[in-house]
């Protein structure tokens, strides 16, 4: 039996005597994942702005990699965006200003996160094969890492840190249908040598992922298989110890994206191809579909969430041929820092 196991078994039979000393008038705290006749609940989100127009050089624009800085501005990138266009955003949520925080002429940056040690934001891209840091006000870009991972250029997608800045990074890479090899990876950056490690590879076209310092589990959505993995890690956090299909995806024509999980565990799971978040429990549950309103047309994603932090405030980007949109709506549970960016 894992450790794991064996620590919540004992648990579990050291509470047993207990069971008959608690007061009968006292109910107990609710289980998100308890079994229920009820169907999951259906949510809309509702729009609050736009924030970009499809591009005349990509011919379109896709929003992704939402996050809060300290003094709850949202910040957001645009994967499409051209050379010297807008590539990260900063958004005020109060008088719906968008402001230019960051461009380049090269990258094609897919998702952002702000580093838990060093109040950075980190940026991956796509296209280059690295990270890139840049401060709150878009100035002193560095690059965090860069080259080749056991052989192989990385193309990294979305990211999640640890608690101590370690990056832990889906290395995208399409699965051809029907009979190709997937070759996919999550990487691991220590955050004090540097070191690019493959934890898992063989990977069906991983986007997002997510850290649960709770359980020192990532949670890692595979584009083309249309599921999510639960990745336990090592005491050490260096190595895969167990993983697993954790969910299988009902997607029809959308795909799974990026995900982002809240204070309960509730995995927030974007998808592409349809503009709609789906909401499983923590243990893999169904709880809700948050989903837009029908007459908003010419939107085909919804690929990111952010919770901001201490609150149930969660913020979709979701795009399409009509543009890059913010969306809003109440989540399950509170925001943390794994609900915030990736």
């Amino acid at each position: 039996m894992p450790r794991r196991s064996v620590a919540a078994l004992a648990v579990a039979v050291a509470a047993l005597p207990l069971a008959g000393c608690m007061d009968p008038g006292e109910p107990a705290a609710p289980d998100p994942d308890a079994p229920s006749d009820d169907e999951p609940s259906r949510l809309t989100a509702q729009r609050l702005l736009q924030v970009t127009e499809p591009h005349e050089a990509t011919g379109r624009t896709l929003l992704e990699g939402p996050t809060f800085d300290e003094d709850g501005r949202l910040h957001l990138v645009d994967v499409t965006a051209p050379a010297g266009a807008p590539k990260v955003m900063r958004i005020d949520l109060d008088s719906s200003e968008v402001t230019t925080v960051f461009t380049d002429e090269t990258g094609v940056y897919t998702s952002a996160q702000w580093g838990p040690t060093d109040g950075r934001l980190h940026l991956t891209d796509y296209a280059g094969g690295r990270i890139v840091s840049i401060t709150p006000e878009g100035e002193d870009s560095q690059t965090v890492f860069e080259g080749d991972v056991e052989g192989r250029t990385m193309h990294p997608d979305d990211l999640a840190f640890d608690e101590e800045g370690t990056m832990f990074v889906s290395d995208s890479a399409r699965t051809a249908y029907p009979g190709g090899e997937p070759t996919g990876r999550v990487v691991r950056i220590d955050a004090a040598s540097g070191e690019a490690t493959v934890l898992a590879e063989s990977q069906p076209n991983p986007n997002g992922i997510s850290y649960d310092p709770e359980t020192s589990a990532l949670w890692v959505s595979q584009l083309d298989a249309n599921r999510i993995d639960r990745l336990l890690l090592t005491e050490d956090g260096t190595r895969v110890a167990t993983g697993h299909t954790a969910i299988h995806v009902d997607g029809g024509p959308a795909q799974t994206d990026s995900n982002a999980l809240d204070a309960q565990g509730n995995l927030y799971q974007g998808v592409h191809g349809i503009p709609r978040i789906l909401v499983y429990g923590p243990k893999g549950r169904l709880r809700a579909t948050v989903e837009i309103p029908e007459g908003d047309e010419g939107l085909e994603s919804a690929t990111n969430i952010a919770i901001r932090p201490g609150t149930t405030d969660a913020y979709v980007t979701v795009s399409g041929p009509a543009g890059g949109y913010v969306y809003r709506f109440d989540a399950l549970a509170e925001g943390t820092r794994a609900s915030n960016g990736g």
